[in-house]
């Protein structure tokens, strides 16, 4: 019974890990840059403001979510022996919860902490900013990647499983 729903799950999953691909996406291609034009103290307010809103936004559902179901389909995957291309599955849980979900509570997030906790200094939010911008950029990166790669290992699975 539970084989049969890990192609949903994963399908959900999936669509979970290409969205937030494509929002990490659009903060490493053009997000970042645009807002590091705006000079430091101007794109420290925009990003803080961003950082604000989105902790009450769809987003973290879908970050949650999304995460969640990876978690629970990459243990599945260990936990069931029969399972055709387990470590398949296993693989792309394990890269999106790594590469996108740990990077963001051990890397990103503690950015964004030190970036909203310069706000009321502005000498302090230009130079936080300057090595916000450069790191936080970087690690973002990352996640944009891992998420893609768990899309790929996703419709890997599912293209073996039909």
């Amino acid at each position: 019974m539970l084989d049969s729903m890990i192609p949903l799950a994963l399908t959900i999953a999936a669509i979970g890990a290409g969205l937030m691909a494509g929002v990490y996406f659009a903060f490493s291609a053009f997000i970042m840059r645009a807002f590091d034009r705006l000079g430091a103290d101007r794109a420290a307010d925009a990003m803080n403001a961003i950082n604000e809103v989105i902790l009450r936004s769809w987003f973290m559902a879908l970050f949650f979510g999304s995460t969640l179901l990876y978690a629970i389909l990459a243990a599945f995957a260990v936990f069931d022996p029969d399972l055709a291309g387990r470590w398949i599955l296993f693989a792309a849980g394990a890269v999106y919860v790594v590469g996108m979900f740990l990077c963001t509570v051990v890397f990103n997030v503690p950015l964004n902490n030190r970036l909203a906790a310069s706000a009321e200094n502005d000498d302090l939010k230009a130079d936080t900013w300057k090595h916000y911008v450069v790191y936080w950029t970087r690690w973002n990166h990352l996640r944009t990647l891992c998420s893609l790669i768990s899309v790929a290992i996703s419709i890997q699975f599912l293209v073996h499983q039909a």
